[in-house]
């Protein structure tokens, strides 16, 4: 009788992280967060534009920070560029952080892996350490009303089906 406990254990846990509260299907790597006010977020782009994530209130947004030195961001770049394309009819905003690299880098990393995304620079990693990730990459899901409420900690497959229905069915709570 005691080795089913495990298995029974296990088996709610994975029942509890698949249906969040609102009945949404929460794909693997996507934790439900204590819903929080988002951090400061405004920096420049590589054209100079600055973005303030402040004024981007009304949908839902998704942030994500990365570095192209980092192994799972490399990895996970393509995938994020083929969501944003798949989303297209999408209210979703996606915003991109390169956290403490030169324009230089960015620009060359993006022209080869990602050339039809954009990012923000911050340049000294100050937002970053404000949006605490706890490493990168990191992506979190920021509600209409300026609350985040779900962070997806390393790569995930954000082009897969069951990623873009879950942002999908995000929308519809608006």
């Amino acid at each position: 009788m005691n080795r089913l406990l495990p298995v029974i254990f296990l088996a709610c846990l994975h029942a509890s992280a698949v249906a969040g509260e609102s009945g949404l299907t929460i794909p693997p790597g996507i934790m439900t967060l204590e819903p929080r006010p988002a951090p400061v977020l405004k920096l420049g782009n590589l054209d100079g534009e600055t973005y303030d994530i402040g004024t981007s209130r009304g949908h839902w947004i998704f942030v994500h920070f990365w570095a192209s030195w980092c192994g799972p961001c490399r990895k996970e770049m393509p995938t994020i560029q083929r969501m944003v394309t798949l989303l297209d009819e999408s209210t979703v905003e996606v915003v991109l952080v390169n956290t403490a690299e030169t324009e230089d880098t960015v620009f060359s990393f993006l022209g080869i892996v990602a050339p039809d995304l954009d990012t923000l620079l911050d340049y000294d990693g100050q937002v970053t350490e404000g949006w605490k990730p706890r490493g990168l990459p990191s992506s979190f899901l920021v509600d209409p009303g300026g609350q985040i409420r779900y962070q997806a900690l390393g790569d995930r497959p954000w082009d897969q089906p069951e990623y873009l229905d879950f942002i999908r069915s995000l929308e519809k709570q608006n």
